[in-house]
């Protein structure tokens, strides 16, 4: 280990990983560079477009504003982890996914508004989703299908 670099344990979709980063290395450039996983996309850049959502410790998080040295002990979940297959199965079947630069982020904003729903026993009504999901843009789908698609999922795909 360098004077420049920081030794860090964590756990991404159910793996542990140890990495030596710079400590203000972003979440994002770890998850797609150092670990190859390019599910998480890049928007802006500045925390304000969701397209880099990912849940750390369950909570949904900008993954382009947290720096590495944040992580460490950390469980981070990316679109790639499991537990996003009937999400996933909404948002096509709605046509909530066009060009895809959003659709990661939202789908992990989306499970966390479901899970948070279900923890205090209220069911997602379309007002309170697109509250839920307003930190995720999308250029593309208007948020109808979004919306529609989240409630989906909330019933079970049905």
């Amino acid at each position: 280990m360098s004077d420049d670099t920081l030794r860090i344990a964590f756990t991404v979709d159910g793996v542990r990983h140890e990495l030596e980063v710079p400590p203000l290395r972003r979440l994002l450039d770890v998850l797609r560079e150092d670990l190859g996983l390019c599910g998480t996309k890049e928007g802006c850049g500045e925390g304000e477009c969701g397209a880099c959502s990912v849940l750390d410790d369950g909570e949904v998080v900008n993954s382009c504003l947290i720096p590495a040295c944040q992580i460490d002990g950390h469980a981070i979940t990316t679109i790639e982890g499991q537990g996003f297959g009937p999400i996933q199965d909404a948002f096509l079947r709605e046509g909530a996914a066009q060009c895809g630069i959003c659709t990661p982020g939202m789908i992990v904003a989306t499970r966390a508004w479901l899970e948070r729903c279900a923890a205090d026993g209220v069911a997602p009504t379309p007002e309170a989703t697109r509250a839920a999901l307003a930190g995720n843009l999308c250029r593309c789908t208007g948020y109808a299908s979004i919306v529609r698609a989240a409630l989906l999922a909330a019933r079970g795909g049905t």
